[in-house]
């Protein structure tokens, strides 16, 4: 399954928002307002929960500055990626697109795919405002 967040104008650098993105505690301040539980685990991981879901754990698996920061499931029994792509407009401007990647089951992607959706729009249309 692949799902993509629509591009978001972000007035800042593609490094600051590279930057931003890089570290995984600010992925809190993106997060849905159902999010029940955020715990920064190390470094590069995170575990987060929304109300009703199981909890998921992502960890930085690439970072490529100033264009791309790339978090995948740590462990558990789904493998999926969550991509953040960042393309510079000018010198104080970007542009960001998240894309996710999963391989699931019919049956699981038919169920998850709506709420993914909405989570990772969420999470673009967040970022501007939390830079």
């Amino acid at each position: 399954m692949n799902l993509e967040s629509p591009k978001v104008n972000v007035k800042k650098s593609s490094q600051e928002v590279f930057d931003f993105l890089s570290d995984v505690k600010n992925f809190e301040a993106l997060m849905p307002e159902n999010i029940s539980k955020f715990e920064v685990l190390e470094n590069d991981k995170f575990l987060f929960a929304l109300k009703g879901m199981p909890e998921i754990v992502l960890e930085k698996k690439e970072a490529i500055a100033p264009n791309k920061v790339v978090l995948g499931a740590a462990g558990g029994k789904l493998d999926f990626s969550l991509e953040g792509n960042i393309s510079e407009v000018d010198e104080t401007s970007s542009e960001v697109q998240l894309k996710f990647t999963g391989d699931f089951n019919p049956m699981m992607a038919m169920m998850i795919k709506g709420p993914i959706s909405k989570f990772i729009e969420t999470l673009a249309t967040s970022v501007p405002n939390a830079i």
